[in-house]
Order: C-alpha cells, then structure tokens, then sequence
C-alpha cells in the first residue's frame, strides 16, 4: 500500500476526481496516479504519461488494487484491528526521510493532504493496517515448506530434467555476406593461419584470449564463450566433430555455411535431472509466489462477495 512517494519533479496533479466507490468509500483518480507509479515508475520520469498501448491494462490493474487495498483496509477495521503508536511513529519517521529537506515534505504535505499532519497519519495508519492484515491473511498462509517443494518436484520430474549439451568456446572467421571466392579463400587462410595458436593454447583462458584477439563472431567479448548448448542446437557439422573429442581438446577448420571456425570442448554434459538439493531454493521461492498469487485471489474474492464497489 503506497501513502504517496514524493516527485523529484512537479507533476500534474489529478484534480481528486472519484473513480471507484467501496462500501461507499470515495477512491479518486489521485489514488489511482500513486498506484500507476507504484506499477509502473517509468511514468514518474516521464511527466506522469504511461505509453498508450500499456496505459488501458496499467489503469485497469491499479484500479483492482486500489479497490482490493481498500477492502483490506475495511476488513481490518471491522475486526478492530489496531497500530502500535510507537509503530506509527516510526513509519511516520521513515516516510520523512524520503524527503531531501524539510520543505520538501511540507510541500507534499500541502499538495496531499492540504497542510494536516492528522490526516497524513491517518493515510499511514490505513497502509499499516492494510500491511498487518495481508501478512495475517495472505504471507503467513502462503509460506512453502521443504517437504511441499520435494513432492513438487517428485511429481514434475520433466521440469528438472536437462538435454544432452555441449559447452564449447568457438573462433570464427566470417566472410562478408555475399562474398566472393577470394574473399571465402582469405577467411580459410585467417583460419589456417590462427589453428596452430589454437591447439597450443591448453586452457580455457589462453583460448579466450585467443578468440578475443581474432576471433570475428560476436562471442569473441565472452571469450568466445557460448556455454552450454543443446546437441539439437549444434551444427552437424561440429557436433559429429565435438563428438569424436575429450574435454580441453581443440577440432579442426570446420566449415559452416560460409563461416570457419575452431572450437574448443569445454564439457561435453549427458542428459540428466537436476538435483532437489540444487533446485530447492529457488523452487520453494517459485512456489510460495504461485501460492501467494492464489492466496490473495482468494482473499480479493471473499471480501468482494459481501461488498458494494462501483467503478465510476
């Protein structure tokens, strides 16, 4: 829930229009710009404009949850829900410091809330309350244990799983487009002239160093690094080669389409499934995201069964 983060620049103001009533509470069309900004911030940059193809789905989503803020806020006032006033005072303090000098915050205090510093507490408390009743309702109920993320991935075993691939680094002489037989002539011999270099180098680096220096492919800035690859992703050509190396070792001049290029095997990995271990933190992070989304649906759809919103 956003109280109204200050503007580094003067923006044009919504004139305080109203575009939604819930349970006969006004949310006006200054609701809606902080919650635009709080999706989009680019717009903030920008004079406040969202781009027109995005501005109909940025409206329609900030409006949901301005509405959905204000049905939680509603909800935790019904259940007498309260705020410590060392907790208010605190987020108060935090707030000010969002602001580079004391007229700064007045000015937004002005612009706001018209000079009250009653009714900006007010805004603070509702966005406390909105927090303490979302942690209640939606974080405490969407938390993902060890044993949860485990039969996931027991049971989705294709989602772990990973194709044969190949790790290589490439020098590449390419031919200008269209080139004619000398031109095709002079990369081979850039080639033939780099592949004795090659083979000598013995590591990864010293053929990175390589393929930075000469190698005239766009991966020469990676060190001519295309980390793994998909054996359905290879050029036959170079994969009946890569297939007849050990790691570390150097093939020969081959031949793709108009290009030459060398390539180092770096490791040639077999098809396999990743490990729980490995996977189970950004897994039970995934999970407990889907599982939070549903959560709050949930949440959004009870509070919506019992009250009156009209969007204006």
């Amino acid at each position: 829930p956003t109280v109204g983060v200050p503007a580094k620049s003067a923006l044009p103001q919504p004139a305080g229009q109203p575009v939604a009533r819930v349970n006969g509470a006004v949310l006006t069309d200054r609701d809606l710009q902080r919650e635009i900004f709080s999706i989009f911030p680019y717009a903030r940059q920008h004079g406040g404009s969202v781009p027109k193809e995005l501005e109909p789905g940025i409206r329609k989503g900030a409006l949901q949850m301005i509405i959905f803020e204000e049905l939680v806020y509603q909800e935790a006032e019904r259940r007498k829900m309260t705020v410590a006033p060392e907790r208010l005072s605190r987020a108060e303090a935090d707030f000010r410091k969002q602001f580079p000098t004391p007229d700064d915050y007045n000015s937004f205090l002005q612009a706001e809330f018209k000079g009250s510093q009653q009714a900006m507490r007010a805004k603070i408390r509702r966005s406390l309350l909105i927090e303490q009743l979302l942690k209640m309702e939606v974080d405490s109920k969407s938390a993902v244990s060890v044993a949860e993320a485990k039969a996931f991935y027991d049971k989705n075993p294709g989602s772990f799983q990973y194709p044969e691939s190949f790790a290589i680094q490439t020098i590449s002489f390419l031919p200008p487009e269209k080139a004619t037989p000398s031109q095709l002539q002079e990369a081979r011999k850039r080639a033939e002239e780099t592949l004795p270099k090659a083979k000598a180098a013995k590591t990864y680096e010293e053929f990175g160093l390589l393929a930075e220096k000469v190698s005239e492919d766009d991966y020469h800035v990676m060190m001519g690094d295309h980390k793994a690859m998909a054996r359905a992703q290879i050029a036959p050509a170079v994969l009946q080669a890569l297939l007849a190396l050990q790691s570390g070792q150097i093939t020969g001049i081959l031949q793709v389409e108009n290009v030459y290029t060398i390539v180092r095997l770096n490791q040639h990995i077999l098809p396999g499934k990743r490990k729980f271990e490995d996977e189970k933190e950004q897994l039970m992070k995934q999970l407990e995201k889907t599982k939070t989304n549903q959560v709050r649906a949930n949440l959004d759809k009870k509070l919506k069964q019992k009250a009156k919103i009209e969007v204006l």
